[in-house]
């Protein structure tokens, strides 16, 4: 098969990033994206890669304001000519699954979520963004509005899904009308190693952006003076965050990849407020021998254990506060809590993954002839 890979954008390493170096391992061939900040990218594994960006690369401050693009992405993604390849698989969260491809094309999307922003985040998007009122309201408006008709009709060019949890898989369904199969996205598990002696802190890390919800996690340690908190990250919020901070909250903001592993294995518990598609940091605590305390909705359901963990109920102080009260009543074993993580290895997404994608490609040429 010759197969092409379609991504969003390639400007950083992040999860998704993770997620297409494992199928281009899987599934080497030239990558598309719509933007390709090759100086970021510098010594991953993504160096020296056949990469190749759209037009927008061209515009001025496109890789560092890229996102302020979003209604070209159509466009620009239409742009790309496939008509050599056999296969064509996209990791989209935002516009590559909205590559044009003929007949004789398999298209296979690996989708991390239907863009949050235009479709269930779409009024705390515009409140968060101070968009809900004025001309430049309007005008963002007008932008997801179309872009949610685009990403809709262009779901139909896509012969199959596969979503990353459960929780998008239904997402997809409802916004898409289509079904979709289900792989986990590949967590490095063999990163962090077994901890068993666990010391008296609790742990959040993530970038500090509003949906995260580092403020609440700070907010209740806040009411809980006895128990120490660290937090790593950094972000937008970072001022917001350091607001709500008392003496038992230490704020580490940015930290080097070893250093975070450190307090990641030593931790009590992670604590994570975020609603989230899947969710990668509780997978790596528990990686580490650590339990989890999760807001109990989307990808946490599907990641921590039910001997790995606690769940609270509610984005709030309150609800919060409860669940740590529960967790300190609780005892957990360490070596369970690690095997549980290791469902989610990157051998085991590799191993799904080439199976489905050979398989749905054998039933597709099947059915072709």
């Amino acid at each position: 098969m010759h197969t092409a890979l379609v991504h969003d954008w390639l400007v950083s390493i992040g999860g998704g990033e993770k997620a297409l170096q494992g199928i281009h391992e899987l599934f080497p061939g030239d990558i598309f994206t719509l933007f390709h900040n090759a100086k970021k990218l510098d010594g991953t594994y993504f160096d020296n890669k056949k990469i190749i960006p759209s037009s927008l690369q061209k515009l001025p401050f496109a890789l560092k304001k890229y996102q302020n693009f979003l209604p070209l992405f159509p466009y620009a993604i239409e742009q790309f000519d496939f008509s050599e390849y056999d296969l064509i698989i996209s990791s989209s969260h935002c516009a590559a699954k909205g590559a044009l491809t003929h007949a004789d094309q398999m298209h296979i999307c690996y989708c991390f979520t239907p863009v949050r922003y235009a479709w269930d985040l779409y009024h705390q998007y515009l409140d968060q963004t101070h968009l809900k009122k004025g001309a430049k309201g309007l005008i963002a408006k007008l932008i997801l509005h179309y872009f949610r008709m685009w990403d809709k009709s262009s779901s139909s060019r896509v012969d199959a899904f596969v979503a990353i949890s459960k929780y998008v898989a239904v997402r997809i369904n409802k916004i898409y009308g289509r079904q979709a199969d289900v792989i986990y996205p590949p967590v490095n598990t063999n990163y962090y190693s077994l901890e068993e002696n666990k010391q008296d802190y609790y742990l959040t890390a993530s970038r500090m952006v509003p949906y995260k919800r580092i403020d609440l996690i700070v907010q209740a340690f806040s009411q809980m003076p006895d128990k120490k908190l660290v937090v790593i990250g950094d972000g937008p919020e970072m001022k917001k965050v350091k607001s709500f901070a008392t003496k038992n909250i230490e704020i580490l903001g940015h930290v080097s990849d070893q250093t975070m592993k450190d307090y990641m294995q030593k931790a009590k518990g992670f604590v994570f407020a975020a609603l989230e598609d899947f969710g990668i940091l509780p997978v790596e605590a528990q990686s580490a021998g650590t339990p989890v305390i999760a807001f109990g909705k989307g990808g946490s359901l599907e990641t921590v254990g039910k001997e790995c963990g606690v769940f609270f109920q509610k984005q709030d102080v309150t609800s919060l506060i409860d669940a740590v009260n529960r967790f300190e009543k609780m005892t957990f074993d360490p070596k369970a809590i690690r095997k549980h993580a290791m469902k989610f290895s990157v051998e085991r997404f590799k191993e799904e993954f080439e199976n489905l994608i050979l398989q749905k490609y054998q039933n597709w040429t099947e059915n072709s002839i």
